[in-house]
């Protein structure tokens, strides 16, 4: 009989069920980890601690029964390609390996999916067989806090909710028209006025260096890179409202609490122009934990294309001067970039010659299809939070999309990886937020996981039911899409 396969999402490679009893975890349960490991342990044996409602604690021994191990390889094993990792459990142990620290992560977050109940009231783990792997380096989900600001805490549990469906990059929106969010000492006033500013109905408010730290640190035990995003030549009336010299008036603009896009802009004539950029490119390169910097560059529309250009090389130069890789939306691909550039595709409706040709010269393009993972889209028309410019966005549709067809003309090795997004133009709270986030991001996260003949709609459909009451556990509001039996774990 072929053995049963294992609701795990998203949607692992290879993985089936072995016979036998659940391995039991009890009172001997203990995570064990050596040296590197020991990071990705302690975290593992807190959160099976929350799970179990009692202490498991990290060890050094696993050598007696109701280990759960994560061991680092050298290489090979069934788990040599980076973020990959294999699971064994059989009554007794559990056993993950893996080449790098984001394998390990990735198993243990799979084996808390292999929890069961056991014959006496316990809990247990499911005698299994895993083979895993990432299908694209770049598994990301963007969040604007500059036209809605979200403070730490809510952060970290979107954190949270995106480690545990294996995404690795948290892109923040930290500047736009309505609001500035990063707190910098060469530039007090972009926090000190724009700071206090937001979109109607939103929250105003910042992060201190402190705050950027902690969210930096709380990210990266998990796996996750944060990529900052300064908006610019564009969305810059926040900084506008802040530096009257920056306008060619002199003087400061109103702030502004509207949703519309694309009427403010960076003067490249004015003196006090290059010198905020490298002030801002600079802090946040030197703040920054990763290798990443965004500089947005949509929808400059003030601006044409020649002095557009010219100012997106002048912001890569100060990028490049800071020591990070640019990062921008699918527009700044009007000038010439560098190869290592990484440019973040979201308009299905604009002509993407450009995109194509920086990523023949040798750009690498992230995928944020707004029909599908702008998740700040109204679920139908009778959602009552969000927005529907490009449509209505249903949980199927979400899931139901090919990232090698997003962009015709796109080699297939130039496709760094997929981001979903959320806007928060009319997103103001943490309710809303989680809403619109779940269940969307888990079928946004295997789209970017899992290769496509993993995936299917109804079995997706019956994994993401039997997942959903880990969100009820953490205490997160999420959408009970009618295209899914939530209760018996069909799809419609």
């Amino acid at each position: 009989m072929r053995p049963p396969a294992l609701p795990i999402l998203p949607a692992p490679l290879h993985a089936v069920g072995r016979p036998g009893a659940p391995m039991p975890l009890g009172a001997g349960t203990r995570v064990v980890a050596v040296g590197e490991a020991e990071a990705v342990g302690a975290i593992a044996a807190a959160q099976l601690s929350v799970l179990l409602d009692r202490e498991v604690p990290v060890a050094h021994d696993d050598g007696r029964p109701g280990a759960i191990v994560l061991r680092l390889l050298s290489g090979g094993a069934g788990a040599s390609s980076p973020g990959a990792y294999r699971i064994q459990v059989d009554s007794v142990r559990a056993l993950v390996t893996a080449v790098d620290l984001d394998g390990l992560r990735h198993g243990a977050v799979t084996l808390r999916q292999l929890l069961v109940p056991t014959t006496d009231g316990g809990r247990g783990l499911r005698p299994a067989f895993v083979v895993d792997a990432p299908r694209f380096t770049w598994r990301g989900l963007h969040l604007d806090v500059a036209r809605s600001f979200f403070p730490v805490e809510t952060v970290e549990k979107v954190v949270d909710v995106a480690a545990a469906l294996k995404l690795n990059v948290l892109h923040l929106h930290l500047s736009d028209d309505q609001g500035w969010r990063l707190e910098l000492p060469s530039r007090p006033l972009l926090t000190q006025i724009s700071g206090r500013t937001a979109v109607d109905g939103g929250q105003a408010g910042f992060y201190t260096a402190a705050d950027y730290a902690r969210i930096q640190v709380h990210a990266g035990s998990r796996g996750i890179t944060v990529i900052p995003e300064i908006d610019m030549p564009g969305h810059v009336n926040a900084a506008q409202h802040a530096y009257g010299e920056l306008n060619p008036g002199g003087e400061p603009v109103p702030a502004y609490t509207g949703t519309e896009v694309g009427f403010s802009r960076l003067h490249p004539d004015l003196p006090a122009t290059l010198p905020f950029i490298r002030d801002v490119v600079t802090e946040v390169a030197a703040m920054t934990r990763g290798p990443f910097l965004h500089i947005g560059g949509d929808e400059a529309l003030a601006m044409q294309r020649p002095e557009y250009s010219r100012m997106i090389a002048t912001i890569a130069e100060q990028v490049r001067v800071a020591g990070k890789t640019l990062v921008g939306w699918q527009e700044i691909t009007q000038t010439p970039l560098a190869p290592s550039t990484v440019v973040q595709f979201w308009d299905p409706r604009a002509d993407t010659s450009d995109l194509v040709d920086a990523a023949w010269q040798g750009a690498r393009v992230v995928l944020s299809p707004a029909q599908h993972v702008y998740l700040d889209m109204k679920y139908d028309a009778d959602t009552p939070i969000g927005s529907d410019w490009v449509g209505t966005t249903e949980l199927r549709d979400a899931y139901e999309w090919e990232p090698m067809e997003s962009v015709l003309g796109l080699l297939p090795g130039s496709i760094a990886g997929v981001e979903a997004a959320v806007w928060t133009e009319y997103v103001h709270d943490e309710q809303e937020l989680f809403t619109l986030l779940l269940p969307r991001l888990a079928a946004v996260a295997e789209v970017a996981w899992s290769v496509p003949p993993r995936r299917s709609w109804p079995d997706f459909a019956v994994r993401v039911a039997r997942y959903a009451p880990t969100w009820d556990a953490a205490g997160l509001p999420w959408y009970r899409s009618p295209q899914v039996a939530w209760e018996t774990g069909a799809g419609r």
